[in-house]
């Protein structure tokens, strides 16, 4: 029987976390330990690398999934590990794992074989508290909500447009849609409210997106939870929300500081979802990695035309973050899948479908070399049933437009199943920058935006459904149409789009694979996240509170009589 992810985890010879971050040359005294294996580092510590010059920034990207995905977390971790086994100085930066899928779908997500970051069984659960503390911060304020119009309203609040949603760190669909107050006047006022998953919350934007703390404080401040009858947004520093908000989220904000199975430095702090979020680490993480590190690989969620876009046209855009080369993840299998293949027959050999199914790997390195001007790199996810004809196919479809395609078996190997990769993406970043800013025009160094800060919100959205997805048009009811004009003209239109949709497909349709072209983008509903400082537009039938499935990974999961956990991934 070949041996789990956890178990491979658990034989794992780690080091105490001291001897990581002195490889990183951080002060023992600037490490706040949570155990021997994990430990933040002080925001007082990362001020002090401001003036370094950054390292190569390296961005894992990937295809539209297999409901399984296709390993962008893996081959974060293996290609990490491959860079410093060729000699290289690299970190690696990842989102932290939420309880949602870990109980739901994927049962972890911290890589997997002999690619992980660990302790990974303290990554999947609870971790060092972050989601914690955002969803105290957001349940927080929801409360200071309801407490002020029980206790008078002053601010005149419209119990029928309070926006803010509280949440919770689990797949809850009896959640989605509630009815808050009931029960007499002791209890408040009834209205309609709801639950969103933290990692969809404002707030887990706003600590991903944050320069520091005073910049954490001043964007909760701004966050708009509701209107008075007149319309007139109230925000969060109306309610004087924003201190204690900030003081809860204080100690979250400093990153996680791990180590892969190879010793391997690793940031892991945040977690926002790419299909209902935007989808990148903490922006704190990947600019502290690149002051200590040559090469930082990061990874955005789900395929280019999620977690990319959205670290290019968010994060990218208001941090002047630049990435130097993008690597794409490819796996026989989602070619397969896209090329029309059943799940249940993906391990047989089917070069035809696979063949049409590159399709998709084509348009997203259209995107990524062509709209954004990144270089890129296919790194293709060897899988143990994966033939040879099938890997040729692949290798061939990438190489037929221009970009290599390098077979990476880190999931077997470790590190030393990724050098191949690891030396292609060195060659592609070329020559080591000397740049010690933060907020350099990033057109004038060759990154292109999807769309103008000048563009209005309408044009932004059809800009990103019609250039990246494929669309022909952006529909959208009567209602959200007035919604988004009426947000342009109160002074949100310079904001980005965070786009909420299906990771299955450049459509709104989860079945409609491969890549597909003449489609209809219908906008469901918007949200302004103005303390994130961008517009969600929310696509399709995607749900900012997923359920769980069928049979739930939790049902595998225990703890043995000696407190060891048994079943995660």
């Amino acid at each position: 029987m070949a041996t789990s992810n956890i178990e491979i985890a658990q034989q794992a010879d780690l080091w105490p976390i001291g001897r990581i971050a002195e490889d990183l040359g951080i002060p023992d005294d600037e490490l706040e330990p949570y155990g021997r294996y994990k430990a933040k580092v002080s925001l007082r510590h990362l001020r002090t690398l401001r003036d370094r010059p950054r390292g190569r920034l390296v961005l894992m990207t990937a295809v539209s999934p297999t409901p399984a995905g296709e390993g962008k977390t893996t081959t974060t971790v293996g290609l990490g590990d491959a860079l410093r086994r060729i000699g290289e100085r690299a970190m690696i930066c990842l989102r932290e794992p939420a309880l949602g899928p870990v109980f739901g779908m994927k049962g972890g997500a911290a890589g997997g074989g002999y690619a992980q970051v660990v302790p990974m069984e303290d990554i999947n659960l609870h971790f060092t508290g972050d989601f914690s503390a955002i969803a105290i911060a957001t349940n927080l304020l929801a409360a200071l909500i309801d407490n002020h119009v029980h206790h008078g309203n002053a601010l005149g609040i419209d119990v029928r447009r309070v926006t803010w949603r509280r949440v919770l760190d689990v797949n809850d669909r009896a959640l989605r849609d509630t009815v808050i107050g009931l029960g007499g006047p002791g209890n408040g006022y009834p209205r309609e409210g709801g639950f969103d998953i933290v990692v969809a919350s404002e707030v887990m934007a706003i600590f991903c997106l944050a320069t520091d703390l005073a910049d954490l404080k001043e964007r909760l401040g701004e966050i708009v939870v509701a209107y008075t009858r007149d319309r007139t947004p109230v925000r969060a520093r109306d309610l004087s929300a924003h201190g204690a908000m900030a003081a809860v989220l204080r100690d979250a904000l400093a990153p996680n500081l791990v180590q892969t199975l190879e010793h391997t430095p690793a940031f892991v702090h945040g977690g926002p979802f790419a299909n209902i979020a935007h989808g990148c680490n903490s922006y704190l993480a990947t600019d502290s990695a690149l002051r200590m590190a040559d090469y930082v690989v990061t990874e955005a969620g789900f395929g280019a035309d999620l977690g990319a876009e959205k670290f290019v046209d968010i994060l990218c855009r208001t941090t002047g973050l630049r990435p130097d080369v993008a690597v794409v993840v490819a796996t026989v299998r989602a070619m397969k899948y896209h090329g029309g293949v059943a799940v249940a027959d993906l391990a047989h050999e089917n070069v035809a479908a696979l063949h049409h199914g590159t399709a998709n790997l084509v348009r997203h390195l259209t995107t990524i070399r062509e709209t954004w001007g990144i270089p890129a790199v296919v790194a293709i996810n060897h899988r143990a049933e994966d033939t040879d004809a099938e890997i040729a196919a692949l290798v061939a479809a990438s190489e037929a437009v221009g970009v290599t395609a390098v077979v990476a078996k880190h999931f077997a190997e470790g590190g030393a199943g990724a050098e191949s990769l690891a030396r292609e993406v060195v060659r592609l970043c070329g020559p080591l920058r000397q740049d010690p800013g933060r907020g350099a025009d990033q057109e004038s160094r060759g990154l292109r935006f999807t769309y103008p800060d000048d563009a209005t919100l309408w044009q932004k959205m059809s800009a990103i459904a019609t250039r990246i997805y494929g669309a022909s048009e952006v529909t959208a009811s009567t209602a959200v149409r007035a919604q988004i004009k009426r947000l342009q003209e109160d002074g949100y239109g310079g904001y980005p789009v965070c786009v909420a949709k299906t990771q299955y497909s450049f459509s709104t349709d989860p079945k409609l694979r491969g890549a597909p072209t003449g489609h209809a983008v219908d906008i469901r509903e918007v949200r302004l996240a103005a303390g994130a400082r961008f517009v969600v537009m929310v696509c399709g039938d995607i749900m900012t509170m997923p359920g769980l499935p069928a049979v739930p990974a939790a049902n595998t999961i225990d703890v043995d009589d000696d407190g060891r956990i048994v079943g995660l991934f």
